[in-house]
């Protein structure tokens, strides 16, 4: 079964009442966050609010869901409100600091925000490091040819976390699948990561890998890509078409 979300505020919703089927992988389809993933049953969605590494403050929220001692999640945090905040910060930065002038250029962006948002994906796995108590594995993957890091680590219950941390249209993801000790890997979730645009159409992209950095900054266009039920190398609705560096959309 698809479950899709069309409102924007879904918030705090309650796992389903009937206790066997929240024990069912079911593909939920969020369109606003623009993401799919494989849960037991629907997720509880709570709001959050995100410390870039640069300490700025922007929404996110939380979709979680457990089966039996399983966690699953979903964090999604928005960067588009990065843009004002910088040009904020710069206005009241003291004369000579770097860290925060309004002359940095586009590269980096006012208040390095840019700065900020190209390091997003990496600041967020060392954040999910620091709070284990291993290391397993760390590599850099893609989810529908959309790049991140993929992490396995121990906690220190000795349960399992496995997780993929990605950027797709400026927004930061973070999939995580922890498991008991001994408990088969979460793999209905890993495998089902995918990416949705503002019609619900699956987005895979074709040839070139989606990088937030160059393409969701606008440095270069969005690549084609094979969307459900559209033809093949179109544009995702609502994807960003500009070429200017670190320009907004």
């Amino acid at each position: 079964m698809r479950r899709i979300v069309l409102a924007a505020a879904l918030l705090l919703v309650g796992l389903a009442p009937d206790a066997a089927r929240a024990q069912e992988f079911d593909e939920y389809v969020n369109i606003p966050d623009g993401f799919k993933v494989n849960f037991p049953g629907t997720p509880t969605v709570t709001e959050i609010t995100w410390n870039t590494q640069l300490n700025y403050k922007l929404p996110g929220k939380v979709y979680s869901a457990n089966r039996g001692a399983e966690r699953y999640s979903v964090t999604v945090v928005d960067y588009h409100p990065i843009d004002q905040m910088g040009v904020e910060r710069a206005k009241s930065c003291p004369q000579g600091n770097a860290n925060c002038r309004g002359n940095a250029g586009p590269a980096l962006g006012e208040g390095y925000i840019r700065h900020d948002e190209r390091g997003a994906i990496m600041f967020a796995t060392s954040q999910m490091i620091q709070k284990a108590a291993k290391l397993s594995y760390l590599a850099w993957e893609w989810m529908d040819m959309v790049e991140g890091n993929i992490l396995q680590l121990t906690n220190a219950d000795e349960s399992r976390t496995f997780a993929f941390i990605g950027m797709h249209e400026r927004k930061l993801y973070i999939f995580s699948g922890t498991v008991p000790k001994g408990a088969p890997e979460p793999g209905l979730f890993q495998q089902s990561v995918g990416w949705v645009d503002k019609q619900g159409r699956g987005i895979r992209y074709q040839n070139i890998i989606y990088s937030n950095a160059y393409h969701g900054l606008g440095v270069y266009p969005v690549p084609p890509a094979r969307l459900d039920g559209g033809p093949e190398g179109a544009a995702p609705a609502g994807a960003a078409t500009g070429t200017t560096q670190g320009g907004n959309r």
